[in-house]
């Protein structure tokens, strides 16, 4: 399996980035797909889940209203468009299959994109 994760980069405080993974390996439209970030000292944590192909999501209390998790399937393409970016956003972003629609995930890993707000 692999989840190659671009789209991060430098940001100012407010601006915004969409952030994408493609993934390989795995039946993508069988999975319920989640983004998870991990920041500077801190542990790996749920950010946004969206289900195989209705389209329902879910996300964690911080990004709400502000990040929205869409993806492709005849693309095996999973997006996060991230707005009003903080300092509090800076992280290394993932992507992963996720066991149903929330934070529990499969133990599959890339390598993430980093994404960094400056204030």
């Amino acid at each position: 399996v692999q989840l190659q994760a671009s789209g991060g980069g430098l940001v100012q405080a407010g601006g915004s980035l969409r952030l994408s993974c493609v993934v390989s390996g795995l039946p993508f439209s069988s999975y319920p797909m989640g983004w998870f970030r991990q920041a500077p000292g801190k542990e790996r944590g749920f950010v946004a889940a969206i289900s195989r192909s209705d389209g329902t999501t879910v996300y964690e209390d911080s990004v709400k209203g502000r990040f929205t998790i869409s993806r492709d399937n005849a693309k095996s393409t999973l997006y996060l468009q991230m707005n009003s970016l903080q300092p509090e956003d800076t992280a290394i972003y993932y992507c992963v299959p996720t066991r149903g629609l929330g934070p529990i995930a499969y133990d599959y890993w890339g390598q993430g994109t980093l994404v960094t707000v400056s204030s």
